[in-house]
């Protein structure tokens, strides 16, 4: 018997060792590790010997055709970065767009005979280049022995050779290093790795065989070439602005967007195929699952970070990221689509930010957003879950899709801000914006997500004693209101929404909602008869302190007098539309005659909710009510966006390239009370790098001035943006448009 415990007890597993868990390698699985990142760098020897060698060993190979130099031509102002659009990025390498021909210049001991020597040029990228794979590229001047990647000689001068090099449009998308290797008949001679002839291969939207190809030059200047962006929020009837820097040419930003690839661990041989990439890239611009760049905080509490109201381009965030190898603190929807538009531009994705006033979330997949009333029509908050957003932005990029049929290419949705789980991970899209416009929900990715971001009806629930949730009215009209995205090539905002939904009440929307419900999407299906009383909630422009005057006007329909039993409910509410606080609740008693209207003012003081203010300043009034002679019940809903003050900027000097210039910011408190903890930043694509001071306090009536020099880098129309945030203030911004002369 104690022999028998003594084994039991001897069998029992170790505990699991402490500490992190180790990465698993690919050890007994394949034969070498997986090639993962565009940072490794493969041994490519010098000198490659045929066979083995003799008795007196290898022979030196200096007789043969020998490099005395090669020239990339990557300095910006050369033909192969102009013609390539990529003469903005502040790089001292080449950077190229592939399926389109660039020039190397090499120059050889003597001159090149075709019908004697032999010579090459490779490309090579990540840890283990095979030609199979793609990552190993030889490219020959000979019409006999052509790769994917063309080459052809363009011209020979004396010893020089000028070669021309068409890279696949397909071909993989990150750094890869050149190398000239000369074939003689012992062996390959190449040229040693040196950084100097390191290459950066993008995505070409001006490629027509490209996936990403963008056949409209305006767009493509928009959405691929622009810097500077703009990005609405706010509410519908109230549309707000603030211009961010993408930055996606400055030092630094395309090695970058690399490292973000490299640190997801996509195979270098996925990095080909748009799809992938912006896949992974959107469960990487956050950090939820996978230690991405951005960390999302929507609590009000910085502290230990940077306030996303704070961020005025992506230049800090991509660079810190890069530098630190860890997540930069903090981010909310509108950074992270910014962030990620500098992601896409850079790697020659086109791209654009767009952003839907009354975005529908938290509706557990289907097509309703739900608000429950008590017995009596007052709203019961502790039963409403479901929230919709005053605004929310995500990405679109143009890409072919050939995972799917065709006519689904064009733009796709992508959003890294982290709201659901997409196979394992935070991340969303690429959807295709034409199958959500027609509910062809079926294809991938998140498709249905999106359709209900833009398409959930507000459904108002009666709730009885008894717990039983009737349905009392339904608001097809409210969720996806308006969606926009800047115009290209101007400073206006264009409408998009007809991209995304067909008309509202249009036989085309009803059939495209029924093939919804085929795909799963539930939608409310009970449609009450309106009431024959409305409640119309006028448009309201208020700046932060000041009072309102709330006018709620009751509109009877009816040939009958009118009785209603009014709820005014008054909340400071976050963007994403959860409540913060209540500051206001009324309960008026209303009649109406026969086919009249009645008016009910209501008074608020700014102390009322200024002490419940929460960063972007939005008050959402919901009146409700129920009509004593038929039992209806009425609603009405209104978001409220205060206006902040602005911070001025005032650019003086003589606006010239490498002429040194002068930015001064100004702010001026207006409130009675101190701002604390005041962060001021300030920056401007080709002009200034991102720069911040850091002011303790800002007692009222007192004024923040700020004086920066700068020397503008390139000519052409481009502006200062500032930002100004403090706990108690978000959301100030200013900006200052110039031209700079070459």
């Amino acid at each position: 018997m104690s022999d028998q415990s003594a084994s039991t007890i001897s069998s029992a597993p170790p505990p699991p060792p402490s500490g992190p868990r180790p990465k698993i390698n690919s050890r007994g699985r394949a034969a070498g590790p997986a090639a993962n990142s565009n940072a490794d760098i493969s041994d490519i020897p010098e000198l490659e010997y045929f066979g083995a060698p003799g008795p007196r060993g290898y022979p030196p190979l200096t007789e043969f055709l020998d490099i005395q130099n090669v020239d990339m031509k990557h300095r910006p102002q050369d033909k192969n970065r102009r013609s390539h659009k990529t003469h903005l990025f502040n790089l001292d390498a080449l950077v190229v767009r592939r399926g389109q021909e660039f020039e190397v210049e090499i120059t050889f001991n003597r001159p090149y005979k075709p019908s004697e020597d032999k010579f090459a040029v490779e490309f090579v990228i990540g840890s283990s280049p095979q030609y199979s794979k793609g990552t190993y590229m030889p490219v020959f001047t000979t019409k006999d022995r052509q790769t994917s990647w063309k080459g052809r000689i363009v011209n020979m001068i004396e010893n020089t050779v000028i070669m021309g090099i068409t890279p696949d449009p397909t071909c993989i998308v990150g750094k890869y290093h050149m190398y000239v290797a000369v074939v003689t008949p012992y062996g390959i001679r190449r040229t040693k790795r040196e950084p100097i002839r390191d290459l950066y291969i993008l995505f070409n939207p001006w490629a027509a065989d490209d996936e990403v190809f963008l056949n409209d030059e305006t767009e493509r200047q928009e959405c691929v070439m622009n810097e500077m962006g703009i990005i609405y929020h706010g509410s519908y009837d109230d549309i707000a602005e603030r211009t961010w820097n993408f930055g996606q040419f400055n030092y630094g930003i395309l090695d970058a967007c690399l490292y973000i690839l490299d640190r997801s661990q996509m195979p270098i041989t996925n990095r080909g195929d748009a799809v992938k990439v912006v896949r992974q890239a959107s469960a990487m611009l956050n950090s939820r699952d996978d230690d991405g760049v951005l960390v999302g905080n929507w609590s009000g509490d910085y502290t230990y970070g940077v306030a996303p109201t704070s961020w005025t381009g992506s230049t800090d965030i991509l660079l810190t990221y890069a530098n630190s190898q860890s997540s930069v603190c903090y981010a909310q929807c509108w950074v992270y689509a910014a962030v990620f538009n500098t992601f896409l531009r850079c790697l020659g994705i086109p791209a654009r930010v767009v952003t839907n006033f009354f975005s529908a979330h938290d509706n557990n997949g289907n097509l309703k957003t739900d608000i429950i009333l008590d017995e009596n029509g007052r709203i019961d908050r502790k039963q409403t879950r479901d929230s919709i957003w005053n605004y929310h932005c995500w990405n679109e990029c143009y890409m072919a899709r050939k995972d799917l049929p065709a006519g689904f290419g064009g733009w796709q949705v992508v959003d890294a801000t982290p709201q659901e789980n997409s196979d394992g991970m935070y991340r969303c899209g690429p959807a295709s914006v034409y199958a959500i416009k027609h509910g062809q929900m079926c294809y991938p990715y998140d498709a249905p997500f999106v359709f209900a971001e833009v398409n959930s009806d507000v459904v108002f629930y009666q709730r009885g004693k008894d717990g039983t949730l009737e349905p009392v009215k339904v608001n097809h009209t409210h969720v996806g209101r308006g969606i926009f995205t800047k115009t290209p090539g101007e400073l206006t905002r264009k409408e998009i929404t007809d991209q995304y939904k067909f008309e509202e009440g249009s036989t085309e929307e009803r059939t495209v909602l029924e093939k919804a419900e085929v795909y799963g999407c539930k939608r409310e299906l009970l449609d009450p008869p309106p009431a024959d009383v409305d409640l119309v909630l006028p448009s309201v422009e208020l700046a932060v302190g000041q009072d309102l005057e709330l006018s709620v006007e009751f509109v009877n329909h009816s040939q009958q007098r009118r009785t209603v039993d009014a709820y005014v409910s008054g909340s400071v509410v976050y963007y994403t539309g959860v409540t913060s606080s209540e500051f206001l609740f009324r309960t008026p008693t209303v009649t109406i005659g026969p086919n009249k209207s009645v008016k009910e003012l209501v008074d608020i003081e700014a102390r009322s909710y200024m002490k419940h203010l929460v960063e972007q300043a939005n008050l959402n009034f919901i009146v409700t009510g129920k009509v004593k002679e038929t039992g209806q019940i009425v609603t009405a809903m209104k978001v409220v966006t205060l206006h902040n003050p602005k911070v001025s900027i005032q650019v003086s000097g003589v606006a010239r390239v490498n002429e040194e210039m002068l930015a001064t910011l100004q702010f001026t408190n207006p409130f009675n009370f101190n701002l604390e903890g005041v962060y001021v930043r300030m920056e401007g694509p080709g002009v200034m790098l991102p720069h911040y001071r850091y002011y303790n306090i800002v007692t009222p009536n007192s004024s923040v001035v700020w004086s920066e020099k700068f020397s503008p880098q390139r000519p052409g129309t481009t502006r200062i943006i500032a930002s100004l945030d403090c706990p108690a203030l978000r959301h100030v911004y200013g900006e200052e448009s110039f031209t700079v002369e070459p």
